[in-house]
């Protein structure tokens, strides 16, 4: 029950923890104070409001923050949560259980809705617990921060990312500065507090408001590293973890490094999602081998150079939206059927489907907002390197072997190269005495999050247990139906055990059909 947390619950993270940020053993005094608060204040529960997309029986709330975790006595923001209460009986209610979708940048209210809408892979695990979102700090209803205008920002077409002369190198770079420039402007004073460890720092206070003596979370993608940093910063404050599809935590590959090796994994996702629609040309008559499908690719990205389709889709849009493919099984069949259609001469289906809807203010401004927090979270976790030279070498020799979105990515995170506020020592993530057994789960052939970064943690959290989905590479496993994964899921998260102990390898979840309708 929200407010049952009494303040002698509440432990300080080790010093080794603490020790490990700047300024660390002041912020470890912090958040001590700001949870024993949050414990004591608990969540004033309501109805969620009309134009939160909410509906009963999901009840939102408040809780409170300090903006600086070394100045628990100053500055606060309140962080937007939601919650769906467990659906089982007193006796099997375990606590609540937080999760965070990943971002930098991505909203975790619309999580309790899995209980809502009845999604079967969570019906045991809703009889345990309350399913928890939240914004984090800077993102939609936690004081959420903006770089530009959302309208502006959506704008298309924007320029094509592959540049084709040292010009477009010049006039990508002014627009990577004017988009730092512009955070700075306009969100300037919280952007120094935007970091990973302050958003952890966050959870454990909301895990107290909660009334949770520990945390039981989910991280997916960038949550994962959310919940590797909060491993590390709160051992103690863990009762069950999972991490879903995970980042490389490692000191030297937040972040520059870990959007490169991303590039070289969505080539390659992009093009096991190429090689699926060859096999089903009967369906899509697109190509009979990956190879006539890159080939038409190309054509179609350079025809949207020439002439923007639909006057609002370039190679810019054409890369977001196909990169859809990349990330996700279940836009495998939606991405080859737009490309089906607009081959037959449906430029529309193209149109809405890749270019921005001007009209949508609402969603503008989410989107805006969560860009702006990806940066901003990226840009001060860790220093970038300042020389374009780098970043042009770089991104030169990675474009010779993916091409298909390594410009695309340079450019998104340039802005880090001239960032106006400070910029970190990412954290060093590692055991700590106290930290339970975590699972880990991933597909070896996740783009956004390559296999390597789950190895990894793998080794840096003792005693974890890593599921890999063999062949498969949609990002975020726990999601999908796998009962290879999903009842270990359910044990782990029931029980506490980690079944059979040893590491795990499943065969991949279904590889997606085209709908029999497509083939008549």
């Amino acid at each position: 029950m929200a407010g049952a947390l009494v303040a002698g619950f509440l432990a300080a993270p080790s010093a080794g923890a603490a020790q490990a940020v700047p300024g660390g053993a002041a912020e470890a005094k912090g958040v001590k104070i700001a949870a024993e608060r949050a414990a004591k204040t608990g969540v004033k529960w309501q109805d969620c409001p009309a134009d939160w997309g909410l509906a009963k029986p999901i009840q939102c709330g408040f809780v409170t923050v300090p903006v600086d975790y070394a100045k628990p006595n100053g500055r606060t923001i309140k962080i937007a949560v939601d919650r769906a209460k467990s659906t089982g009986t007193a006796s099997e209610r375990q606590g609540s259980l937080v999760y965070n979708p990943g971002g930098p940048g991505g909203s975790g209210l619309s999580f309790p809705k899995r209980v809502t809408t009845n999604n079967p892979l969570y019906a045991n695990i809703a009889k345990a617990y309350d399913f928890v979102g939240f914004d984090p700090r800077g993102v939609g209803h936690s004081a959420p921060i903006s770089c530009v205008d959302p309208q502006e920002f959506v704008k298309a077409p924007k320029a094509d990312p592959v540049p084709s002369s040292e010009a477009d190198k010049r006039a990508q770079r002014k627009l990577a500065k004017e988009y730092a420039d512009g955070c700075a402007e306009r969100s300037g004073d919280l952007l120094p507090y935007l970091t990973t460890p302050n958003t952890a720092r966050d959870v454990d206070v909301v895990r107290a408001a909660l009334g949770d003596k520990k945390l039981n979370y989910l991280g997916v993608s960038y949550g994962t590293y959310l919940g590797a940093v909060y491993g590390t910063l709160f051992p103690n404050h863990v009762r069950r973890m999972i991490v879903d599809s995970v980042v490389n935590p490692a000191r030297d590959n937040i972040w520059y490094q870990a959007n490169l090796e991303q590039d070289i994994a969505f080539e390659g996702r992009f093009k096991d999602w190429e090689e699926w629609v060859a096999k089903n040309d009967s369906v899509f008559h697109i190509g009979d081998t990956r190879a006539k499908v890159q080939k038409e690719w190309e054509k179609l990205r350079a025809a949207a150079k020439k002439q923007p389709i639909g006057g609002l889709v370039g190679p810019a849009e054409l890369i977001n939206y196909f990169q859809g493919a990349a990330y996700y099984d279940r836009s495998w069949v939606p991405v080859a059927e737009t490309w089906k259609k607009y081959r037959a001469g449906d430029e529309k289906a193209l149109v809405e489907a890749a270019g921005p809807d001007l009209s949508d203010k609402a969603g503008n401004i989410a989107s805006e907002n969560s860009n702006a927090v990806y940066t901003a979270v990226e840009c001060a976790d860790a220093k970038w390197p300042t020389s374009w030279r780098k970043w042009d070498r770089d991104n030169t020799r990675i474009h010779q072997q993916a091409p298909f979105m390594t410009w695309a990515n340079a450019w998104m995170n340039l802005p880090c190269a001239t960032w106006k506020g400070p910029q970190y020592n990412p954290l060093e993530v590692t055991t700590h005495k106290g930290l339970p057994q975590t699972l880990i789960v991933q597909a070896d052939r996740d783009a956004a999050t390559p296999y390597a970064g789950a190895v990894e943690l793998h080794k840096r959290f003792r005693g974890s247990q890593l599921i890999t989905e063999k062949g498969a590479g949609s990002h975020g496993v726990t999601g999908l139906t796998n009962p290879c994964v999903n009842k270990r899921v359910d044990a782990y998260l029931l029980t506490g055990k980690l079944e059979g102990g040893a590491d795990v390898t499943c065969t991949p979840h279904a590889t997606p059909e085209p709908p029999k309708a497509a083939t008549k």
